[in-house]
């Protein structure tokens, strides 16, 4: 096997749960192969470099082996390599911890544990000596 179908290839190792979910991904631009969006039936190489966006983060994997059948977790690493950079991954804990700042309609009520967060997130600054006319 020298070619596989991108599609059937980030189901296999995992990256979206389902084949459709990951179609969809790709149709709507959100992976990426050699600088270029790819259509789901594009065939995939032993050395591409894939590029998978998920609002905020992209991440980056290195095709190590072609696979189009699912396997387990163990396995995976033996078909991709992370070579995300550090600074995706940081962006990421950024919008982790700014989460509660930002939320979603429709999401309720904050909970407990959000208005904690507010509070000690609030708590870090120091708003007697902050200057309001910059």
């Amino acid at each position: 096997m020298d070619e596989v179908r991108i599609d059937k290839w980030l189901w296999a190792v995992r990256i979206f749960k389902t084949r459709t979910i990951a179609a969809e991904a790709i149709k709507k631009g959100r992976v990426i192969v050699g600088g270029v969006a790819v259509k789901p039936s594009r065939m995939i190489r032993v050395g591409d470099v894939v590029q998978v966006r998920k609002p905020p983060v992209t991440f980056s994997f290195k095709v190590l082996a072609l696979s189009d059948k699912r396997m387990g977790a163990k396995l995976v690493p033996q078909f991709m390599e992370n070579i995300t950079p550090s600074d995706q991954y940081e962006l990421l804990e950024l919008n982790k911890i700014s989460g509660f700042v930002d939320r979603q309609r429709g999401t309720g009520r904050p909970t407990k544990k959000d208005r904690r967060d507010l509070e000690q997130f609030t708590d870090s600054f120091d708003f007697e000596n902050f200057d309001w006319d910059d």
